[in-house]
C-alpha cells in the first residue's frame, strides 16, 4: 500500500509539473506576463547598449564577472548539496520515525527510498549541469561583447546571453524542484503538498513584477 501510494503521488507530482510547464511554454509569447520573455528582452536591449557604446565596456565586464562569479558559486553548492544527500539518504529514514507528525509519515520499501535519493541527486546534479553552461555561456559572451560591432554578431552575442540567462534560470528552478523531493523522504502526501506549493510559488514569479 506504501509503495502504491508513493507512486501514485509522484505520478500526479510529476503531472502538476507538466501541466505547468506547459501552460508556461504558451504563455511565453507575451513579455507583458511573463518574466522569461521580458527578460530575454531586456539581455538583448543590454547587449545592443553595451556593443553600441564604447564607455560602456567597463560596465559590460563589471556585469559579466558578477554573473559568472554567481553562476560558479551555486555550481559549487550544487557539488555540496550531492554529497550532503549522499551523506544524510540513510539517515533521513531514521529521522522521520522522530518527527512530531510521525504518524503520517510512511516507511518507504528500499526500492522506493532508493528512487527517493536518486531522484534528488539527480536534481542537485542537473543543477550543477545548469550553472556550469551557465558560466561557459557568460564566458563566451565575455569575449563576443568587446569586438567591433556587427550585426551578425549582435545577434550570436544576444543569443549567448540569454542561453546562459536560462541556463542559469533552470538551475535556480531545479533547486527549487529539490523541496517536493526532499518533503517526499518523509511522506508521499508531503511531495504533493509541496509540489502544489511550489507550482503556486512560480506561478507567481512567473508574472512581471509592476
Amino acid at each position: 500500500m506504501i509503495l502504491n501510494s508513493d507512486l501514485i503521488f509522484f505520478i500526479a507530482s510529476i503531472t502538476f509539473i507538466l501541466i505547468y510547464y506547459l501552460c508556461l511554454k504558451l504563455k511565453r509569447s507575451s513579455a507583458e506576463s511573463n518574466v522569461h520573455t521580458f527578460n530575454a528582452q531586456i539581455r538583448k536591449q543590454w547587449v545592443y547598449k553595451i556593443m553600441g557604446n564604447d564607455s560602456l565596456s567597463i560596465v559590460a565586464i563589471q556585469t559579466l564577472r558578477n554573473s559568472v562569479i554567481a553562476a560558479n558559486f551555486m555550481a559549487s553548492t550544487s557539488i555540496l548539496l550531492i554529497m550532503g544527500a549522499l551523506n544524510l539518504g540513510d539517515k533521513t529514514k531514521q529521522l522521520a520515525l522522530f518527527l512530531p507528525f510521525n504518524d503520517i509519515v510512511s516507511v518507504s520499501s528500499t526500492e522506493i527510498w532508493q528512487l527517493k535519493l536518486g531522484l534528488l541527486l539527480l536534481n542537485f546534479s542537473f543543477a550543477f549541469y545548469c550553472f556550469s553552461m551557465a558560466t561557459r555561456f557568460f564566458n563566451h559572451v565575455g569575449y563576443m561583447i568587446s569586438l567591433p560591432i556587427d550585426n551578425d554578431l549582435i545577434t550570436q552575442t544576444c543569443a549567448y546571453l540569454n542561453k546562459a540567462g536560462r541556463y542559469y534560470s533552470s538551475g535556480i528552478r531545479t533547486f527549487f524542484f529539490s523541496i517536493p523531493i526532499i518533503l517526499w523522504f518523509f511522506s508521499p502526501y508531503f511531495l504533493m503538498l509541496g509540489t502544489l506549493v511550489l507550482i503556486a510559488w512560480l506561478v507567481m514569479l512567473n508574472k512581471v513584477p509592476l
